[in-house]
């Protein structure tokens, strides 16, 4: 009688592995830390992010450092974003964001965007007549990325910091303190009339045909839009994107927050208030 063939036996390629309870554990206790690290990381920055933009040579990195760091450092043009936690004095943070003015990245605000409190438009008070045009291609950029946010967003809050206002000179019949309001009505005539003159050449028959910065097409461009006494004429204060804030500052190397407090100058006690006072 025939035998049944011998079934041959299945040997195991790899031999079970051993895991001892204490590296379970540790691991588990990483794994546990990381996520942590994760969700703190990531709470703290989704909607509390304070971004600063602006043209080049505006000031931004040295606003970042005299904030953060109580200290205002030498800054050059910056070519990739600066990020910092400020600390209020109500107990509340903010994540400061500064990003580049060069043209070739300066767009990268966007990305901060859903995670932002604010959007700080840093404008030369003391250049701001010569380069208007410019600076007002680079604002306009900004102004139509709010009008475009999905309804299911928040918009942030904008603020246009006319800095650098102790460059300016009020004359002696002008007191040292009215020195950010002499920026602020600098800044402000010179980008509502600059943006106006984009907003006709919008709506205008013949079109908008000049290019942007790095010959970047800036003709489809909308967030111009206003509403009220000036007839459609580009006003901050009819402006139907929101409320735009203005406040003027300045720093001085070597100083901190404190110096320009005790200076009697503007300095950034208005900029640091009115961070405090952000919902």
């Amino acid at each position: 009688m025939e035998q049944p063939a011998a079934t041959p036996e299945v040997v195991a390629a790899v031999a079970p592995v051993s895991i001892s309870p204490q590296l379970l554990v540790a691991s588990l206790v990483v794994a546990l830390l990381l996520i942590g690290f994760w969700f703190r990381r990531n709470s703290s920055v989704r909607g509390n992010a304070i971004v600063f933009v602006g043209p080049p040579d505006a000031g931004k990195t040295a606003l970042l450092s005299t904030l953060a760091y109580k200290q205002t450092l030498p800054s050059h043009t910056s070519l990739q974003t600066n990020t910092s936690v400020l600390s209020l004095s109500n107990k509340k943070s903010v994540f400061l964001v500064d990003i580049p003015g060069h043209p070739r990245i300066r767009d990268q605000f966007l990305d901060h965007l859903p995670d932002a409190k604010a959007v700080v438009f840093v404008v030369d008070a003391s250049t701001v007549s010569r380069n208007g045009a410019a600076v007002a291609e680079h604002l306009h950029k900004v102004l139509h990325a709010l009008t475009t946010i999905p309804p299911s967003q928040s918009t942030p809050t904008l603020l246009v910091l006319a800095h650098k206002s102790d460059l300016l000179k009020t004359g002696a019949a002008s007191a040292a303190a009215s020195a950010d309001q002499l920026a602020i009505n600098r800044a402000k005539s010179v980008l509502e009339r600059e943006l106006d003159k984009r907003r006709a050449s919008q709506s205008g028959a013949v079109g908008m045909e000049g290019l942007g910065a790095e010959g970047e097409e800036t003709s489809e461009m909308g967030g111009l839009e206003c509403s009220g006494p000036s007839g459609g004429v580009f006003k901050f204060a009819e402006w139907e994107g929101g409320e735009i804030e203005f406040l003027g500052t300045s720093v001085r190397i070597g100083g901190g927050v404190e110096d320009e407090k005790s200076s009697g100058g503007p300095g950034l006690s208005a900029l640091s208030q009115w961070l405090e006072d952000l919902p």
